[in-house]
């Protein structure tokens, strides 16, 4: 963790404090004992504390926390007030949507604070009586003495609760109309974007600004760039968040992910001296080569001097033997080869050359994210004759449109028009899409229904890729299968299912997803299962896994910096053409994919102008030029 009371120096671009911790976790742990501890101090005094609460995925770890600390050390809720920040409208308070029944879900069911002193936007009034409720709000906020502690997330737009850009300073609780990514960003809980409401109540910028303190948590490399617009900006309401620069006590509460925007995170060299380790040399050379439009090799000792890195030079040795030092780097990270060039000298190559063929494990979150974000280094390793798994980890059943079972009950009654039993499922199906409700959870039959069209969905796009049907793997692991956009937490089922397919396969080399910023999460819990089964056989002492290398990959969300890769395969014009082909076999997906998350491209899009974004930055680095590329980086377990 980077402490709050640490060298001010290195904070100098900085406009509110930033605590930095290693993962959102411990971040959490931090700000429920601060929580913890003020609820404890009060109840020695015999006072009230009054706690400003936000909903969404960033608190709930926090939340969670909480719990336990009631549940396993006693701690009281009785003197404890909760106002939230906000709640979408028109919204009942059952609803599967409602801010009510989060709250109830994640905290209050699970704690002995007083229902009467919980309070949260009521989003089932009339409009006429929305404008009394909200003052009266603002009232009863004040009538306990105001806010000791507002809780607040951040959005992707920078808003804060529901004040989205445009929101004054002085704004108090109020009804508001919802920015447009705001509710793209949503659509994933809502099963898509035209189900989200179009307004809000929310308490205002001045309301939350009249907290006697306030900590603002984020998590995760979809925050980045917004946190550092937040903490370093100039103020303005296009980005309400830079309004807590006002405020006299205000912290940002960040994982590392959140903070790598940040100026003495990202380029330290800007902000005083820094230890020049080679993966910094390597980031620092790469920004400077970026920043000025230069090849690496026509960097000279000036560019380094005027932009931070003089000490770099002083210390490592002149312009030219950094940057060949670097070049050469980015150089061995390129290969047609990502099973490893047999009878080739391997020493700076990213794959070994034996054994060869390998065997290869691709992990596939959801059933299209392996031709998505690697496909074209998959049909290297099919034609390159190596064997190929797939194992695809979820079901991938909540992001099908319900016409989808429909059309495909459609084909099958067509084909047996005389099967009875048939009929009256298809008849029961349509009727209770018929009947279905915004949101409504699918019956499992529908969801196994679901699922039956990804699974062929994927095994179309194995069979176009030269991969064996009897090497496509549906694990269907139990944390997915809720039927919501909610999760269960991952358990040892899932653990085990991963070490006995890994097992079984036993690889030589496994493809995992690094992309942690899907919109709700499947990829993040998907990796974390992956290395707990690594670190558990590994812990068994399994030979096998001895001799196997992990790369990470990236795609459908975001990229991985050029500085990171450790391993870059080149996709050629054809090749981009057949992977763009393997994705387009995921029907269920095209076209309108029911979890866009803020990019409404197409699928195909997004990784097409990743891939060739990568191919480009390493052209004006002064590589070869390619067509496209696919980066990987390396996991050590």
């Amino acid at each position: 963790m980077i402490h709050k009371h640490e060298d001010l120096e290195a904070k100098k671009f900085e406009r509110i404090n930033t605590i930095i911790h290693k993962n959102s976790e411990e971040a959490s742990i931090f700000v429920a004992k601060e929580i913890a501890q003020l609820i404890l101090e009060r109840q020695k005094e015999g006072k009230m504390v009054v706690l400003g609460l936000a909903t969404g995925s960033t608190p709930t770890k926090m939340y969670e926390y909480l719990v336990r600390l009631h549940q396993e050390e006693g701690l009281s809720f009785n003197n404890v007030v909760t106002f939230n920040l906000d709640e979408y409208y028109p919204m009942q308070p059952d609803s599967i949507h409602s801010y009510v029944r989060f709250m109830n879900e994640h905290l209050f069911d699970h704690l002995d604070i007083k229902k009467e002193n919980i309070h949260i936007p009521d989003g089932s009034l009339s409009k006429e009586e929305v404008r009394a409720f909200c003052e009266g709000y603002e009232q009863k906020i004040k009538d306990f003495g105001g806010l000791d502690i507002q809780i607040l997330g951040i959005g992707r737009t920078g808003h804060i609760g529901f004040n989205e850009p445009g929101s004054a300073l002085s704004s108090k609780t109020r009804m508001v109309r919802l920015d447009r990514v705001t509710r793209l960003d949503a659509a994933s809980d809502f099963f898509g974007h035209e189900n989200v409401p179009t307004k809000a109540i929310t308490m205002g910028v001045g309301t939350i600004m009249e907290a006697k303190r306030i900590i603002l948590m984020a998590w995760g490399e979809g925050k980045a760039e917004i946190i550092k617009q937040a903490v370093e900006g100039e103020i303005k309401e296009s980005v309400p968040a830079t309004f807590l620069q006002h405020h006299g006590n205000c912290d940002f509460i960040l994982d590392e992910a959140s903070a790598s925007s940040l100026t003495r995170i990202y380029t330290p060299w800007l902000v005083g001296e820094c230890e020049w380790n080679d993966l910094r040399i390597k980031k620092a050379t790469i920004w400077l080569s970026h920043t000025l439009g230069k090849a690496i090799l026509k960097l000279t000792n000036e560019d380094y001097n005027e932009h931070g890195m003089g000490s770099m030079v002083a210390e490592k040795g002149s312009a030219e033997d950094i940057n060949l030092k670097v070049f050469n780097q980015l150089q061995r990270t390129i290969t047609g080869w990502p099973g490893g060039k047999p009878h080739a000298d391997d020493h700076n190559r990213p794959e070994r050359n034996t054994p060869f063929p390998k065997t290869s494990l691709i992990f596939s979150p959801h059933p299209d994210d392996d031709v998505i974000s690697m496909g074209g280094t998959l049909l290297r390793l099919v034609d390159q004759g190596h064997e190929v798994h797939v194992a695809y980890q979820t079901s991938g059943n909540i992001a099908v449109f319900d016409d989808e079972v429909i059309r495909f009950m459609d084909f099958a009654s067509d084909i047996q028009h005389e099967n009875e039993p048939l009929k009256r499922k298809y008849k029961e199906v349509r009727n209770f899409l018929n009947h279905k409700g915004a949101g409504q959870t699918d019956s499992l039959e529908i969801q196994h229904f679901k699922g039956l069209i990804r699974k062929g969905e994927a095994l179309s796009a194995c069979r176009y890729c030269g991969v064996k049907e009897e090497n496509a793997h549906f694990q269907n692991l139990p944390f997915y299968e809720t039927g919501t956009v909610k999760k269960k937490p991952y358990s040892q089922v899932d653990i085990d299912l991963t070490k006995d397919l890994l097992n079984k396969v036993r690889p030589h080399q496994i493809f995992a997803a690094g992309d942690l910023s899907d919109p709700h999460g499947t990829h993040r819990v998907c990796l974390q299962v992956i290395y707990k089964a690594l670190e558990q056989l590994n812990q068994e002492g399994t030979r096998w896994l001895q001799d196997c290398y992990v790369w990470l990959y990236r795609g459908a969300w975001q990229e991985w910096d050029i500085a990171d890769m450790e391993m870059t395969v080149p996709i050629g014009p054809k090749d981009m053409r057949r992977k763009k082909n393997a994705i387009f076999k995921h029907q269920s997906q095209k076209d309108s994919a029911m979890f866009p998350g803020s990019d409404e491209r197409e699928f195909w899009q997004r990784a097409e102008q990743r891939n060739k974004e990568t191919a480009k930055k390493y052209d004006a680095l002064g590589l070869a030029e390619y067509e496209a590329m696919e980066g990987f980086v390396r996991y050590h377990f």
